[in-house]
Formats: C-alpha cells, structure tokens, sequence
C-alpha cells in the first residue's frame, strides 16, 4: 500500500513539474517577440508551445497555460516584452492568452484518448489556433477598443487581430505537427 501512496505522489510531483515546465518553455516563447506597429497584438513564439504540448502531454498542457497565465498576473515577466500583471491580461492581448488554455485543454483532450494521424493532427491543430485562439482573441480585442470608445469594423479588427499572424501561424502549426510525428515514432 505504501508504494502505491508513492507512486500517486510521484505522479503528481512529475505533473506537476511537467506542467511547470510547460508553463517556463511559454514563457520563453513569449519572449520571441515582433511588433507590429498598426496593431496592440505582437507576433510572438507562445502559439508554437500551446500547440505542441498538448501533443506531448495531453490534458496537463491545459494546467500549464493556467499556471503560465496565473503566474504572470501575479507579476512575473514573462508575457509577451517581459512583461506581467492583470493588466496584460484585461489588455487587448488578454483574450489570446485566455484562448490559449481553452485551446490547451480541447486539444490535451482530444490527444490523450488516442493517436490521431497527420492529417487529423494538422485540422485539430488549426482548430485550435484559429477557432479558439483567435476566436476568443479577436472578442477580447473587440471589447479592449470598444471600452476604449473605438469601435472597430470587422476588416479592421482581422486586419489587426487576424490576418497579418495567419502566415506565422500555418508555419507553427506545420512544426508542432511534424514534431509530434516524431515525437510518435520515437514513442
């Protein structure tokens, strides 16, 4: 009985560093950064980590994007410009870091219940990028202007929110699926 007590707690212990690191490796990305000067919204590197973890670690990727989000309203630097607290997050940008843990979990969920192939991999990977991701990024960016008394017609809100990270966007999701393909081969 007792090793099974140690078992449970490894368990947890190596969820939750895995989470963590998850969280960390985010954080990193963040940091690779592109402003683009007729957008609040800066191409970063983050979407490549929330794509591919939940590939590698299923559910947990969902808890490490709320640690990511969690830690970083508490202040620590590490959204997008080193920068943290609430305000990012209630920010224009906000919406895409809330989309980033519903997209986590959806897809952690969806691939721990089996193996998908490359091309199912490929449409569940732009799902989550583009219709949850942005879906809820593009709201929140909506709503920031709105509040702000500027209300933006839809082409402008996709010029701004959408359009200009799509071509970035393909190219993280070609990667996350081709390194999960070898993730699956070594597996």
């Amino acid at each position: 009985m007792e090793v099974q007590k140690l078992q449970a707690q490894q368990s947890i212990f190596s969820k939750i560093l895995l989470s963590t690191i998850f969280a960390v490796m985010t954080g990193a990305a963040a940091q690779i950064k592109i402003p683009l000067p007729f957008s609040p919204v800066p191409v970063t590197g983050q979407t490549l980590v929330v794509l591919l973890s939940p590939l590698l670690i299923g559910r947990l990727s969902g808890v490490s994007q709320i640690i990511y989000v969690l830690v970083g309203i508490a202040g620590m630097p590490w959204f997008a410009g080193f920068k943290g607290g609430l305000s990012i997050v209630i920010g224009p940008t906000g919406g895409y870091l809330i989309g980033f843990v519903i997209a986590s979990f959806v897809l952690g969920s969806i691939f721990e219940q089996k193996n998908r192939s490359s091309t199912s991999t490929l449409l569940w990977l732009a799902f989550a990028n583009f219709g949850i991701i942005y879906a809820v990024g593009l709201l929140q960016l909506y709503w920031w202007f709105a509040i702000k008394g500027s209300h933006l017609t839809l082409i402008k809100l996709l010029s701004m929110g959408a359009i200009p990270f799509i071509p970035g966007d393909l190219t993280k999701i070609l990667l996350a699926a081709g390194i999960y393909s070898i993730y699956k081969k070594l597996k």
